[in-house]
């Protein structure tokens, strides 16, 4: 262990690597912002925490359960020429849950009815549920970065290490993220837009048709660079509205 410390061979690959969970973290912060959106407000900080310690706790446990996970891309199955694994059907049905709960979420701001005050019973179920949905997305998530940092670094405890700092960043980022999304519906569209573009990559990676996810970060950095520039310039103009609420509503 003090070989690690003291190598700068290993300090090269936990900062990389650490970078790497990072850019790949981005997708997830967006989701578990847009799902925390739904509780109250007194308790998304805590919702955000738990779900970025679940995704700690998964990509922890996939790394120590190495065998299982490589075996994960053992083909199953041979379909139309096409062989299956346990991680294609594992991102297919990840692809599919983000395309159809981002569709779900789009049509909620939309045109969606008005959140109603809840029970103290349902508001705890709807909190249990978002923490589900987290850590089952996370899952999805976590499979390729993974695999990734097996291929990257042999040693486990550097890989550790830079899941943790990673996570640690996500959680300082989490936080201003979430309300920025929350505070501007444009960025929240564009956000969700993104999930559904990450879930067809997803679905295209389990039918070994690989879409470097850099050109759908580059889309989606480009399209919130254009959206910033809007905000600042209507920014004097008029403040953002509801989706719902619009001056557009039809029942207005």
């Amino acid at each position: 262990m003090l070989e690690l410390l003291t190598s700068p061979e290993a300090w090269l690959a936990f900062i990389t690597l650490a970078s790497l969970e990072i850019v790949l973290g981005i997708d997830n912060i967006i989701f578990i912002s847009i799902l925390v959106a739904r509780v109250s407000p007194e308790k998304r900080a805590i919702t955000r925490t738990i779900g970025l310690g679940l995704a700690m706790i998964t990509r922890i446990m996939l790394l120590l359960s190495l065998t299982w996970l490589m075996g994960l891309t053992e083909p199953l199955a041979t379909i139309l020429g096409n062989e299956i694994s346990w991680r294609d059907i594992i991102l297919g049905g990840g692809g599919l849950f983000l395309i159809a709960k981002s569709t779900m979420e789009i049509h909620h701001s939309l045109e969606g009815e008005e959140q109603k005050t809840t029970t103290a019973q349902a508001s705890q179920a709807a909190f249990f549920s978002i923490l589900i949905q987290i850590a089952v997305i996370d899952i999805v998530f976590s499979l390729d970065s993974v695999i990734t940092a097996v291929g990257m670094v042999k040693e486990i405890p550097i890989m550790i290490a830079a899941i943790i700092a990673a996570v640690g960043v996500m959680l300082f980022a989490a936080g201003p993220i979430g309300d920025f999304v929350d505070r501007h519906p444009t960025i929240k569209m564009l956000a969700l837009s993104f999930l559904i573009l990450i879930g067809v990559a997803l679905i295209g990676e389990s039918l070994e048709f690989h879409i470097p996810k850099g050109y759908i970060y580059f889309a989606m950095a480009f399209s919130v660079v254009v959206e910033m520039i809007n905000i600042r310039l209507r920014k004097r103009i008029s403040p953002p509205v509801d989706l719902r609420d619009g001056p557009m509503h039809p029942d207005k």
